[in-house]
């Protein structure tokens, strides 16, 4: 500051010491310093204890991201909330059983006190039809459309404000290729007897729910600042899912991984289901504005919500 001051004017050379004393002028260092403590991203990945999620959570910690971790496990969770911190990153696990409504708000609401941004919203939990018999949430709700639809759209409802005041925002809805038109009639399959073919039907009519809200939404966002889109990562990833339905991985979760990363990181567009990487055409219904609004209209309903 003295060699500086001497090339200025004396009054010049006062003035400035006098906003150095007083913080107004900051030193190099200090104003880096001041860049590098600013807030990091915020990420939520649902169903992020393991398989899939995990390997993505991971990445995103990497990146420095602050990854906020879910799943139904809280030793599967904090541990790994605890590689990711060993790793240099940043990390928090919240804890919400998504065969519960509220627990999903309860999920919500906990990320909207806490945290003053969210920049990444991934739905990625899931599970699969299950051949013993058809299981029901707490809300009497048939259970593969809430845990891998209908919790997703309540929670991105909630937290909807949050991803647009911290705009430029994503949202990754993870998909599949295995796709079911939705019985508008009978939604929660109440009619449904798993035969054959057919025992997969809850699940592919719930993954093309998530299509079917990615479209609607990606309209809805529309010049707010937060892009939407849907995936199929990878056929029959090496995940529990897979090797509980006595199905042989065919891909691993890092390949996976990678389609997710690049919805994250790339210039995709908004509204698009993704598949190997590139768009692709998704069924039929997901191209039925009327079909979406009827979902969504069916959706806000079921969850208890107004649009």
């Amino acid at each position: 500051m003295k060699l500086f001051c001497r090339r200025l004017f004396p009054t010049t050379c006062l003035l400035l010491l006098a906003l150095f004393v007083a913080g107004l002028v900051l030193p190099a260092a200090a104003a880096a310093e001041s860049v590098a403590t600013e807030s990091p991203p915020v990420a939520l990945v649902t169903g992020s204890t393991r398989g899939l999620g995990e390997e993505v959570a991971r990445r995103l910690g990497e990146m420095g991201y602050h990854v906020i971790v879910h799943g139904r496990s809280v030793e599967r969770g904090e541990a790994v909330v605890a590689d990711i911190i060993e790793a240099g990153g940043r990390a928090e696990f919240r804890r919400a059983d998504f065969l519960s409504l509220d627990e999903v708000r309860a999920l919500a609401d906990g990320v909207l006190a806490d945290f003053d941004r969210l920049d990444l919203l991934v739905n990625n939990a899931g599970i699969g039809s299950d051949e013993d018999g058809q299981l029901v949430s707490v809300e009497g709700y048939e259970a593969v459309f809430q845990v891998n639809y209908l919790a997703h759209f309540l929670l991105t409802e909630k937290l909807l404000p949050l991803l647009i005041d911290s705009a430029p925002a994503r949202i990754v809805n993870v998909s599949s290729g295995a796709q079911a038109p939705i019985d508008f009639d009978d939604v929660m399959l109440e009619d449904y007897e798993p035969d054959g073919r057919e025992i997969g039907r809850p699940y592919a009519q719930s993954k093309l729910a998530q299509i079917l809200h990615t479209y609607d939404m990606a309209e809805r966002l529309d010049g707010t600042g937060v892009i939407i889109n849907a995936l199929h990562p990878a056929t029959f990833m090496d995940t529990y899912m897979v090797r509980r339905a006595g199905i042989e991985p065919r891909t691993d979760v890092d390949e996976g991984a990678d389609r997710v990363m690049q919805l994250i990181t790339d210039e995709v567009g908004s509204g698009h289901y993704f598949r190997d990487g590139e768009p692709a055409r998704a069924h039929d219904q997901a191209y039925d504005a009327d079909a979406r609004e009827r979902l969504r209209q069916i959706s806000l309903e079921l969850v208890g919500l107004e649009d």
